[in-house]
């Protein structure tokens, strides 16, 4: 069966805590949503502020190939006739296609919220939607509250879809708006309204209750054929219906048609977008499509994977534009080492007795407070160093950083390193936007003479996290440094007590590696890059 999917992540997306958008930023997710394949796009609301307005007006100019843009807003206000609306004007001036509107479903809402009695709740209804019909737009009537409406007094709930049924409403959403229903009642009160009311039924709903999927779920099972969400469950509170993970469970659980199979193959590529645009982290154990989501971790669950991954994966992540990843800690197995050293293309570099030493030595390391899961470039260096023994790139013999106050906000950061390369000395001394830059600056100058290519590599993110049971300044710090030669990223840790030193450490390791990947003149697979991802 054909679902309908309506994206509201431009409008009700935005009223969530930390989510913001730009002008510019609505404009390209219009177009990543329309090029995944979703019905409707809900741009916001052009007679509530500037921005929306602005939105509607560069959307005009923009082709959407399958998406109807859609406009959000409020029936008429009730001292206002609705041709003289100025809100219903801003509607008709976006000139989309579609016009979501909302209304009120719950008698409490009325007599409290708007003050007016249930006849003149109707009007404001039927109004309105008429209205829009007149001017040839789809309208999708969004039945606010319905829910809570429907449990209070269903009569008068049931009164409100009738007035914009009658009117003349494309779609009729019953809405979750407060997120409080639990699936098994709300689907005994969309049953009821199926028998009620033909044509397409929607579905809006909240996870307050953190059953919004569930809710959504249980609605198509029951007859709807229209669900309205959010990319990456993005919305007011606690957010709403994720759309990532009810469109992959409608089309690989339920067998219904949404954006097509094919499309689903971008859902990862799409949440990872809007999540950058809205410049959040993508949570890692989102389903579907987090980083996590097809990560094993226990040795056991590895050594199965590597058999038949059905063992513990619900489906194959390709399908969702996923992929599966195998993690190192002190929870590994040899399946785990195994499973890495061939990913890197490193299978044949140590025996048995050479792996096991280093699933030993790894489980050490973690238990100090590294962090293998997500600086795989560490743990490439060690495989390789322990495969060449006898290569050393580079020894440091010495590094110092100081930092002097010059003004009352400005510092100057001087560091100076010596390093011991190919037996001869090499000293530098650099300033730099804080220590790490000054560090990273004087090993790039003391190892260029005899390593050039060096040059090419480029310190692109740097974390830390403080560690250990003292707390305060006292605690030992992880610095986790990422880093690109413009073919692959790697990241490699560092542990002290002292920030500096950890950093250091986890600067020096990251050129090593990549002296010892020169030296051995092996590329590494592309999937390297992939695989990279914070875990702090």
């Amino acid at each position: 069966m054909k679902i309908f999917t309506f994206d509201t992540t431009l409008r009700d997306g935005t009223q969530g805590e930390a989510v913001s958008f730009s002008v510019e930023d609505k404009l390209l997710i219009a177009e990543k949503l329309d090029e995944f394949g979703i019905d409707y796009i809900e741009g916001g609301w052009p007679g509530s502020n500037p921005r929306d307005k602005e939105f509607f007006a560069r959307a005009k100019n923009v082709n959407l190939k399958h998406a109807k843009l859609t406009a959000f807003g409020a029936t008429r206000f009730v001292k206002n006739p609705v041709e003289k609306d100025a809100n219903v004007a801003a509607l008709l001036a976006a000139e989309t296609p579609t016009i979501s509107i909302f209304g009120k479903s719950w008698d409490f809402h009325v007599h409290r919220a708007l003050g007016i009695t249930e006849g003149e709740n109707q009007k404001l209804i039927s109004e309105t939607v008429s209205y829009l019909k007149a001017h040839g737009r789809e309208v999708v009537y969004d039945a606010e509250h319905f829910f809570d409406g429907y449990q209070a007094n269903p009569a008068f709930a049931l009164r409100t879809l009738e007035a914009a049924k009658a009117a003349g409403a494309d779609v009729l959403c019953l809405c979750d708006t407060n997120g409080g229903t639990l699936p098994m009642r709300l689907q005994e009160i969309v049953i009821e309204v199926r028998r009620r009311f033909d044509g397409i039924l929607g579905i809006h709903a909240h996870n307050d209750s953190d059953v919004a999927i569930a809710n959504a779920l249980v609605a198509v099972e029951a007859g709807v054929t229209h669900v309205q969400g959010c990319i990456n469950g993005y919305g007011e509170r606690c957010g709403n219906t994720n759309l990532c993970s009810v469109i992959a469970d409608l089309e690989l659980k339920l067998g219904h048609t949404t954006v097509g199979r094919e499309n689903l193959e971008s859902l990862t590529d799409l949440a990872r977008y809007v999540a950058e645009l809205a410049n959040l982290p993508l949570r890692r154990d989102q389903p579907f499509v987090g980083q996590s989501a097809f990560a094993h971790k226990g040795g056991i669950h590895v050594s199965a994977v590597l058999k038949d991954s059905a063992t513990y994966e619900h489906i194959h992540p390709e399908t969702v534009g996923n992929r599966q990843r195998v993690l190192l800690s002190d929870l590994s197995g040899r399946s785990n080492i195994a499973y890495k050293l061939k990913q890197h293309g490193l299978g044949d570099r140590l025996g048995e007795t050479g792996s096991r030493e280093l699933l030993e030595r790894i489980k050490h390391m973690e238990y100090l407070g590294y962090d293998f899961e997500t600086a795989e470039g560490t743990f490439e260096l060690l495989v390789r160093q322990a495969a060449n023994p006898s290569f050393h790139a580079f020894d440091v013999v010495s590094y110092e950083v100081n930092t002097k106050l010059v003004a009352e906000d400005e510092t100057v950061t001087t560091a100076n390193v010596v390093l011991r390369v190919n037996g001869n000395i090499h000293s530098a001394t650099a300033t730099g936007q804080g220590p790490v830059n000054a560090l990273d600056v004087c090993l790039r100058q003391c190892l260029s003479a005899s390593y050039p290519a060096i040059s090419d590599v480029r310190l692109v993110d740097y974390k830390v996290r403080v560690l250990g049971a003292k707390g305060g300044t006292e605690s030992k710090v992880r610095v986790l440094v990422e880093w690109s030669d413009h073919k692959h990223s790697w990241a490699t840790v560092g542990i002290s007590d002292n920030v500096i030193a950890a950093s250091w450490y986890a600067l020096v390791d990251a050129l090593r590696l990549e002296l010892i990947r020169l030296q051995e003149k092996d590329e590494q697979p592309a999937q390297l890059v992939e695989d990279y991802s914070w875990g702090v």
